[in-house]
This record gives structure tokens, C-alpha cells and sequence, in this order.
């Protein structure tokens, strides 16, 4: 019997068939190639990103949590959201170290007492039901644990001065623009992002601005989505102050900033391991779930 050479050619004045032996060509080769290169680089991706799965599901939560607030049409509905929402929390909590789940719920406590101040009170902003919803409360933590999870990413270690150089620039435009470019297209003058950059400068500044950094960022999609979606909006003129601002104020993040300070340095007087720490840390989703719809 004759076989064809890997070529493929045949002897000739062969009588038998000839079989043939063909060689993969260079184009199936490279695919092999490719596909074997591609397979091994998917799990080293998926590694690299794994410090930022809880950043990039918070990113992805607020504009499902935002447009999903915008479609209920109970309060029901909405405090069902506000449960999800301090779920989440609870969750992501339960990764977190001791102390900087007590930053956290402590932030939550200040800053629910600002939200009713500024916005049931003052009237500085005001959501679209004229309450306080109960996803803020947690919002507010999980804004927070973002900020602190962020400043231990590989991206903060390596680069965080050039991330904190970005924010500062981006908070720089954004405030100039609302004294500038703002009024001719809006006809309002944003005056409270004015003041409130150079608090956000201040404290970038401080040793913890990779933290305030990340926070400037998360809070400006929050803010953008919010008043966007028409969650809330902020007043034309503060009351009693009246200083025109803009919908949002440019470079909100400062007042956010100022929270996280105000978090930071109250946590720092609580002693380790205090009683609600305890009490919080050995609860179960499913008893958390059960105390807020108990007390509503």
C-alpha cells in the first residue's frame, strides 16, 4: 500500500488507494494557539479583579436600586428596597475587619441624622415622596465601606497620589464649570460647589485622601444617577442661606468626605469590641430582616 507523503502527494503508477496523512496548517495551529492562551488568561483576569468584586457590585447596585425606586408606587415598595439595601450591607459588612465594621454603622447612625436635618428640616434637598428613604441609612454605609475597601486595592496602593491627582482635577472642572459654563446652560450659579471645593481639597490633603479619593467618585455616579433618575433633587436656593446650587452641587463628594471624617474620627473614642459591635456582628440576615419590618 502507498500513503501519501504529509504533503499530501501521492507516488505515482500507485495501484492501491492512497490514504492520506494530513499536518494541521499554521491556521489551525494559531487557533489552537489562541484558544489555549485565552483559556489560561480568563482566570488570571478574573483574579486580578477579585480585590474589586464589591466596588464593581456596588457600582452596578446603584442604578438598579435608583431606577427601581423611581417605579414604586408604595411606600411599601420602597421600604422593601430599603431592607434589600441593608441587607447588602449586612453582608458585605460580614467580610470586613472589627473595627471597620464599627466605621460603618457608625457613619450610618451620623449620617441618617444628617439626612434628616438637611433634607426634612433644612429643605437643602429633598427626595420624591418628602421623606428620608430606607435605603439611604445603608447607602450611606455601603458608600462608606467602599471608600475604606477601595484605599487596600492593588489600584490605591500602586497609584493612589495619581488617582488622588485625578480627583482633585476632575473636582476642579467640575466646580469651575458651575460658576461658568453651568449658568449659560442651566441659568443657575453653583455656588455651594464653590464652597464646598475647597473643603474637598483641604482634605485630600489629610493622610487618609486615597479614601476620600474613592469617595469623591462613588458619590458623584450616586449623585449623578439620583438627581437623574429624579430620586431627589437638590433646592435652586438653600433656605435661609439662600445660595444658589446647582442639581447636584458640584463637588458634593467634599460634604460626603466630611461624613467619613466625622465617622472616622468617632469611631476612633468608641472602645474595641463595644457592646453593639458584638450584638450586630452575631446577627443573621434573616433576624436583621425580621427587626426592621418588626419596628416599621
Amino acid at each position: 500500500m502507498s500513503l501519501r507523503d504529509p504533503g499530501g502527494s501521492t507516488p505515482p503508477n500507485s495501484p492501491h488507494p492512497a490514504i492520506t496523512f494530513r499536518t494541521p496548517t499554521l491556521t489551525s495551529r494559531s487557533r489552537l494557539l489562541k484558544w489555549r492562551w485565552s483559556s489560561r488568561r480568563a482566570p488570571a483576569a478574573l483574579g486580578r479583579l477579585r480585590p474589586y468584586t464589591f466596588h464593581i457590585a456596588l457600582v452596578l447596585y446603584w442604578p438598579i436600586l435608583l431606577y427601581a425606586d423611581t417605579q414604586a408606587q408604595t411606600l411599601v415598595q420602597q421600604h422593601a428596597l430599603g431592607v434589600f439595601t441593608f441587607a447588602f450591607l449586612f453582608l458585605a459588612t460580614r467580610f470586613s475587619p472589627q473595627t471597620e465594621r464599627r466605621q460603618v454603622w457608625l457613619m450610618m447612625g451620623i449620617a441618617t441624622c444628617v439626612e434628616l436635618f438637611c433634607s426634612v428640616v433644612w429643605g437643602l434637598y429633598r427626595y420624591r415622596w418628602g421623606n428620608v428613604p430606607l435605603f439611604v441609612p445603608p447607602g450611606h454605609g455601603l458608600l462608606y465601606l467602599f471608600a475604606l475597601r477601595a484605599a487596600r486595592t492593588p489600584l490605591m496602593v500602586g497609584y493612589g497620589r495619581t488617582v488622588g491627582r485625578v480627583a482633585l482635577a476632575c473636582a476642579t472642572v467640575w466646580a469651575v464649570g458651575g460658576l461658568t459654563v453651568g449658568p449659560l446652560v442651566t441659568g443657575q450659579v453653583d455656588a455651594l460647589g464653590a464652597l464646598l471645593w475647597p473643603i474637598f481639597v483641604l482634605l485630600m490633603r489629610k493622610p487618609a485622601a486615597v479614601v476620600y479619593a474613592a469617595s469623591f467618585f462613588i458619590t458623584a455616579e450616586l449623585e449623578l444617577l439620583g438627581t437623574g433618575f429624579g430620586n431627589w433633587a437638590w433646592a435652586a436656593a438653600a433656605p435661609v442661606t439662600h445660595l444658589p446650587a446647582a442639581n447636584p452641587p458640584a463637588v458634593i463628594a467634599g460634604g460626603y468626605c466630611i461624613l467619613d471624617a466625622a465617622a472616622s474620627k468617632a469611631a476612633s473614642f468608641l472602645p474595641a469590641g463595644g457592646v453593639f459591635s458584638r450584638w450586630l456582628s452575631g446577627l443573621q440576615p434573616g433576624q436583621l430582616t425580621f427587626i426592621l419590618y418588626r419596628r416599621r
